[in-house]
């Protein structure tokens, strides 16, 4: 082996161990467990898609000992959950930016285990996005997605540019391959929003949609070049939809102007930040056009 390869491997190597003095294995089951990292003193990040209850939580910390954890919050729409643990110290001093990658950047991914310790994986960023947002609603700034495929118990652990700064958490829910990391800057909000509130708000229309095939005579006769809308299968009579006056069967083409051919254009308005606006809808119903002014909503805890 090269000296330059020697060099390459000894770095990597020395990038892991400092990163994993700041990981966890979190597990809730006899077998099996997650990564989480220590995000600030007391206060563990990981993934919520990996976290199976809400009690009975425990971490394995850096030096092998083990200590319960409570759930803070969780946020389904970005995989994050916020878990407290006094005996969780050693966060990361300084977070790297994930927008200063480019496609071809080294990145590792270093998670613990709950028996056999430090876990890491080498790969690169595959794509490098300004903002994307995901199938789940939540927007990501940058995003930044991995050509690397980590083990079960990496899942929730922290990704690491070639400084060896932490830019993220891994979370494999957003992309139908490799790793997605949520960036630094969005667990930061995150982890305020749930310390303080102990949940995400949610923004809601009240409705359940489908998309659906919109005529070419009425394509034509409202000057529209999407081909598919979304058609109302459900509406809450006390949702903001059905107070606005919508009704099941309604055909929604726009929403404040921009037309809505797939689901993911209502989700790109229903941000937590979206909560009291009000959104002008357009609308068919029976083939006439017919416009509303909606006022989105918070779900209700419980809600679906």
């Amino acid at each position: 082996m090269s000296a330059k390869l020697v060099e390459i491997s000894n770095a990597l190597a020395e990038v892991t161990e400092t990163v994993a003095a700041r990981t966890v294995a979190v597990h809730t089951e006899p077998r099996g467990s997650a990564s989480g990292v220590i995000w600030r003193d007391g206060i563990v990040v990981t993934a919520e898609h990996a976290l199976r209850r809400d009690e009975d939580i425990q971490l394995t910390l850096p030096d092998g000992r083990v200590a319960p954890a409570i759930l803070v919050g969780r946020d389904p729409s970005t995989d994050v959950a916020v878990l407290k643990c006094a005996e969780a110290g050693g966060a990361p001093g300084e977070f790297g930016d994930a927008a200063s990658l480019r496609p071809g950047s080294l990145t590792l991914v270093v998670g613990r285990a709950r028996a056999s310790g430090a876990v890491a994986a080498v790969g690169v960023a595959s794509l490098v996005a300004k903002e994307r947002r995901t199938w789940t609603g939540a927007s990501f700034a940058p995003y930044v997605r991995l050509d690397v495929n980590i083990q079960p118990t990496a899942v929730g652990g922290a990704v690491v540019d070639a400084t060896g700064r932490v830019i993220g958490m891994a979370s494999g829910r957003h992309a139908r391959f490799g790793v997605v990391a949520v960036p630094a800057p969005l667990i930061h909000a995150i982890v305020e929003t749930l310390t303080q509130k102990g949940r995400i708000p949610q923004a809601y229309l009240g409705v359940g949609l489908q998309p659906v095939r919109v005529p070419e005579a009425i394509r034509q006769a409202l000057g529209r070049s999407e081909k598919t809308a979304a058609i109302l299968l459900e509406v809450h009579p006390e949702g903001p939809a059905g107070k606005a006056g919508l009704v099941i069967g309604d055909i929604l083409l726009s929403l404040e102007g921009k037309a809505v051919a797939r689901l993911e254009d209502v989700q790109s308005h229903l941000t937590s930040e979206s909560i009291g606006k009000r959104l002008a809808a357009k609308f068919l119903r029976g083939g006439a056009s017919q416009e509303a002014t909606i006022v989105v909503g918070e779900r209700p805890q419980g809600g679906e």
